[in-house]
């Protein structure tokens, strides 16, 4: 049984996923061994690498199970993932403008993290019975709802970014469940339409930032900084780059957030386009991986699952270095996998072992 197990574990994915958290520890060790007092210079590398060993262990463990069992609690994660992010509104932590984040002893968790994960799962549950059903606005309006609620709780905290990528979730399943594809235009088109509408429920700070996307020098010691910084450092780094600990903008502070949102710049400044090619490379061999697992998948059920996972880390990696590039607003995406993170860490890591596990019983096993 072991041998066929072995036999079947995709490789290729975990190899690309162990390459992406190697360069992670790499590079969070470079962004803040300066800034933080000697004592604990590379608190921030341990910490995340005794998150993700653990992580991984969890992951290994459950990979005994067969993922198929997530379909009989996905109604009740639902509930759990609402009575989450509810609680964050009631007790949570404050940080940066935002509710987010519940202290657990030593830890603080991110509950908006993990309900893109629970949300993938509920969602995968609700839609392996509505196949082929998705062909007016009528049968849709039950699945939008469902998305929905979470969606505007975490957009209450605010945190636009993940609600973002729970729209990004929503359409790559909808549309491997067979969605009536003029459907989907149309709703493509009356979100267009309702953009001007939506801006005024924005907030100020979401309003500056698309302000700044257009054009950072708006404000350009304000909400326009963190672009402009990123840009500089990606661009200083040319072809090589500087080397690590030798960026200019991530070892001096110009570059805030560098070892969280904004550590593609980091990439970029201290290893050139070399480091950043081989980083997207590794990126590509997990969305592929995710591609080919959900079309090979045995039921349904896995494939929605597998497309939910592969529609949120492109998400992810679209967004986020888009940003860092200033081709997209800045919203605060983590990176997956590099950037600094207990919670989206966990998830990530999670959310492969998923993928690992659908690719794993594809075929039914004989014992």
């Amino acid at each position: 049984m072991t041998k066929r197990l072995l036999r079947r574990t995709d490789f290729v994915l975990l190899a690309a996923t162990a390459g992406i958290l190697i360069m992670s520890l790499i590079v969070i060790g470079s962004a803040t061994h300066i800034n933080t007092p000697s004592d604990d210079r590379y608190w921030f590398v341990a910490r995340q690498g005794i998150f993700a060993l653990m992580n991984i262990g969890i992951a290994a463990f459950l990979m005994n199970f067969d993922y198929k069992m997530l379909q009989g609690y996905g109604n009740k994660l639902y509930l759990f993932n609402l009575v989450m992010l509810v609680a964050v509104m009631l007790v949570g932590q404050s940080a940066l403008g935002a509710q987010r984040w519940i202290s657990l002893g030593p830890i603080s968790i991110q509950p908006s993290e993990f309900s893109k994960l629970i949300m993938i799962i509920s969602l995968a549950t609700m839609l392996e019975k509505r196949v082929g059903e998705l062909n007016t606005l009528h049968d849709l309006l039950p699945v939008a709802a469902y998305v929905g609620v979470p969606f505007l709780l975490v957009l209450k905290q605010p945190d636009l970014g993940t609600s973002l990528v729970f729209m990004a979730i929503f359409f790559g399943m909808v549309f491997v469940c067979g969605i009536n594809l003029r459907l989907l235009g149309g709703i493509f088109g009356a979100g267009i339409a309702m953009m001007p509408i939506l801006w005024h429920f924005l907030k100020d700070y979401q309003k500056m930032r698309i302000m700044v996307f257009m054009d950072p020098n708006v404000d350009p010691l304000g909400s326009g900084y963190h672009i402009i910084q990123s840009k500089i450092a990606i661009g200083s780094g040319m072809l090589f780059g500087k080397g690590l600990f030798q960026g200019t903008q991530s070892q001096l502070n110009f570059l805030p957030e560098n070892h969280t949102d904004f550590i593609f710049a980091v990439v970029g400044e201290e290893l050139g386009f070399v480091g950043v090619a081989i980083l997207l490379l590794l990126y590509l061999i997990v969305l592929w991986r995710g591609i080919c697992i959900a079309r090979d998948a045995s039921d349904m059920f896995g494939r929605l699952l597998a497309v939910g996972i592969t529609s949120m880390l492109a998400f992810h990696v679209l967004v986020n270095v888009g940003m860092t590039l200033g081709i997209m607003p800045v919203t605060g995406i983590p990176l997956p996998f590099m950037s600094y993170g207990v919670s989206s860490l966990t998830t990530n890591i999670l959310s492969v072992a998923i993928l690992l596990n659908i690719q794993l019983r594809k075929q039914k096993l004989l014992f």
